[in-house]
């Protein structure tokens, strides 16, 4: 057989996988092993989908007003019109629209958002890891932000800076900075004790090389977890700020807003209550059952302990 082998032509051995290759395919095993993460998995990409074609799939403009059709039920029910597969609000504005157009708002915010305190959370939580100055004046400042209820923190912010998309941004990006901060700190003071570390340090690396070549692409598996929880609570808070009139605002579609302005017809029109609210539990059960998924798929010893 060995003969056989080396007989072969060069272009007709196979090179061995690389070390990417190989922790690919371990992912993906890990993760297909959970079926209800990848289906939430797929369900999350329809929904990107949705949100980033919605200029061009939604059937109506998310701000046109049809005045001859106010409060018209949902296709289905009696009374529906097949114009408005999910109805109509109060204003006569074609409620499907407006949830596609929510849907590119609400991913938007939580993307974003998740980018802002990502970003800084890693940097400090990194520097409070390798200085051990800075350590105490950084992590006491995230213990007072962590003291504060998250939403009453967020309000208190865009009460501040004002309302607004990009104010609604930074306000959950702050709340959410704590989180990454710590994350990243305990993560770093794990792999500080390993000896790759040590080797470097030995072979002439230097701080900033060691904070973010050789520690943070080991600490990457946590962080890309706690990022995925993020973008869901970004979704419930955006959605609790323009539910408090603190958020996006009129006449731009956000479901936060849908529900509070279809708050006084919850008995006359529950379709157009409904329909938002479905939307915020969908788009944060599936986003937190993939994030789940990936936490047990990225570290099984987690799921093997549970």
């Amino acid at each position: 057989m060995a003969d056989i082998q080396n007989n072969l032509p060069p272009q007709a051995v196979m090179p061995p996988p690389s070390g990417r290759m190989v922790a690919a395919r371990e992912f993906w095993a890990n993760f297909s092993r959970n079926r209800g993460a990848v289906a939430a998995g797929v369900i999350v990409t329809l929904l990107i989908l949705i949100a980033l074609t919605a200029p061009l799939i939604a059937p109506h403009s998310p701000i046109e007003q049809y005045r001859d059709y106010v409060k018209i039920p949902p296709a289905w029910l009696e009374g529906g019109n097949r114009m408005f597969l999910l109805g109509t609000d109060e204003a006569g504005r074609d409620i499907l629209s407006r949830l596609m157009y929510g849907a590119r708002l609400s991913f938007w915010i939580g993307f974003v958002s998740v980018i802002l305190a990502l970003i800084p959370g890693v940097v400090l939580g990194l520097m409070a890891a390798f200085f051990s100055w800075l350590d105490t004046p950084i992590m006491r400042v995230m213990d007072v932000l962590l003291a504060l209820p998250s939403l009453l923190l967020a309000v208190a912010v865009v009460a501040i800076i004002g309302p607004g998309l990009v104010n609604t941004m930074l306000a959950i990006a702050i709340v959410a900075l704590p989180g990454y901060v710590r994350l990243t700190r305990a993560s770093a003071l794990g792999e500080l004790q390993k000896e790759y570390v040590t080797a470097s340090r030995v072979a002439g690396a230097g701080t900033v090389r060691l904070m973010f070549s050789q520690v943070l692409p080991n600490c990457a598996a946590p962080l890309i977890v706690q990022a995925t929880l993020g973008f869901s609570s970004a979704i419930l808070d955006a959605a609790a700020l323009g539910f408090l009139g603190l958020g996006v605002q009129p006449p731009a579609a956000e479901w936060g807003a849908m529900l509070a302005s279809a708050r006084d017809y919850i008995e006359s029109a529950w379709w157009i209550v409904t329909m938002p609210g479905l939307s915020i539990l969908v788009s944060v059960l599936v986003i937190n059952l993939l994030g789940d998924g990936l936490r047990d798929a990225l570290d099984p010893k987690l799921k093997r302990m549970g």
